[in-house]
């Protein structure tokens, strides 16, 4: 990787992309450290500091923003709005017959599906922009809250900064895609979570100080947690490349004088098909109860013995979180899977390119035949994930260490945009040292 960014950094294309990817970055980074007005800063810190132990679904925020969302920042929103969006319009282009026409309209139609995802992540962000605005003022940080004219500007202006910064962020994502390298909102969603880091490294760092103190216990802690996050990037690597090939034979057809098809390919299935989306899923469905414990007080304020031990059961440290946790997590990649593959469309396209499989006939037995091979793939893939998901979450169990924030989503997101990233940047090198035929 090391290697690849040398020999990038020497081709002058190349390194101005890098080069304006990193100011982009810095800008990110800036604007992430940059309050929104009319916050008592010190009380805020107090309140945030119980959303930083990765137990409800506004530590999810803070972990995509790099710490963002807890300091109230400008880009206290980070991509959220934006992931959010994309997804529902890929939800609704399989359930609205014109988005799902425009999806088949080649680069027009995405152009469109584009334009609006950016107003539907506009408008998501001036929904979370007033939620978390509701909070800070339920929660006494705003300096103006009411009816009056200083409460209403103050809603205003701070509604409106977060979703100004929700809007530049996707702006600057898109600037990513057109003059730098990589994907846009990937390399700040990955800028977001490595700003993180630093708190995993106090964390280990911190318990590693107490084993030499006096629990020896506590020492091994530490290393077994770094050994573990290595095996886990490497099982994630290999993952990320693995697929289930189909072979596929054209027929030959004669045009004029001339012979064409006859080739023989595959189909190439892969078996993380679905990606991070069923653990942000899972992950978020779950946290949604320790969220509302966290808007009420906390647990202490819960009355109901019934809804105390329902709340309880929902805790990220038990074991019916974790269980739960796993089984969401392949229920959402069937889910993810079915909506976005469909069998019968795959074996059309085939066989109006004259294209068979081996050994199977056209039409439905090549639909069951693909239907089968993506229920068997997508069940590895959603134990991989599972696995990659519930791992650093036992041990946290299993060890008591809390505020480790590099869990299974947020390495396989650092992972896979790196090793996006990476393909790239070689594949563009590789355009610019190829001389062509006429040399």
């Amino acid at each position: 990787m090391f290697k690849t960014i040398a020999n990038a950094w020497k081709i002058p294309d190349l390194r101005k992309k890098m080069l304006f990817t990193i100011f982009i970055v810095f800008i990110f980074r800036i604007g992430s450290v940059i309050p929104v007005p009319f916050l008592d800063v010190e009380a805020l810190k107090a309140l945030t500091a119980s959303i930083k132990d990765g137990q409800n679904m506004l530590a999810y925020f803070d972990l995509f923003s790099g710490g963002a969302f807890s300091n109230a920042t400008l880009f206290a929103m980070s991509v959220t709005p934006y992931i959010n969006s994309s997804i529902i319009m890929q939800l609704l282009s399989v359930a609205i017959p014109p988005l799902e026409r425009l999806t088949k309209e080649g680069t027009e139609g995405r152009k469109k599906i584009a334009t609006i995802t950016r107003y539907v992540t506009v408008l998501l962000g001036i929904i979370q922009g007033t939620a978390y605005y509701i909070w800070l003022m339920r929660s006494n940080i705003v300096a103006y809250k009411g009816w009056n004219f200083e409460g209403v500007f103050t809603a205003l202006v701070i509604v409106f900064a977060f979703t100004a910064g929700t809007a530049l962020m996707m702006w600057l994502g898109e600037q990513i895609n057109q003059n730098g390298v990589g994907n846009g909102i990937s390399i700040l969603l990955f800028v977001g979570i490595i700003a993180r880091i630093p708190v995993t490294m106090g964390t280990l760092w911190e318990t590693f100080q107490a084993g030499l103190a006096g629990d020896t216990s506590k020492i091994i802690f530490p290393i077994v947690f770094v050994i573990l996050f290595l095996v886990i990037i490497w099982v994630i690597v290999f993952m990320n490349d693995a697929e289930r090939r189909i072979p596929v034979q054209y027929a030959k057809r004669v045009v004029g004088r001339k012979m064409y098809g006859g080739q023989s390919t595959y189909l190439p299935i892969k078996v993380g098909l679905s990606g991070v989306m069923p653990i942000i899923f899972a992950s978020s469905i779950l946290s949604i109860p320790s969220t509302i414990v966290l808007f009420m007080g906390g647990i202490q304020n819960v009355k109901s013995d019934f809804w105390r031990a329902f709340f309880n059961a929902f805790d990220m440290g038990g074991w019916i979180y974790t269980a739960l946790y796993f089984v969401f997590i392949i229920g959402f990649a069937y889910f993810y899977v079915t909506i976005q593959y469909n069998p019968i469309e795959m074996a059309n396209n085939l066989r109006q390119n004259n294209g068979t499989i081996r050994g199977i006939r056209p039409g439905k037995p090549t639909a069951d035949f693909i239907a089968k091979i993506l229920s068997k793939i997508t069940l590895i893939g959603a134990l991989f994930l599972a696995f990659i998901a519930i791992v650093p979450l036992i041990y946290s169990n299993l060890t008591n260490m809390r505020g480790l924030m590099l869990g299974g989503t947020s390495v396989i997101i650092l992972v896979g945009v790196a090793l996006e990233t990476m393909k790239q940047i070689e594949s563009q090198m590789m355009m610019r040292h190829y001389k062509g035929f006429l040399d």
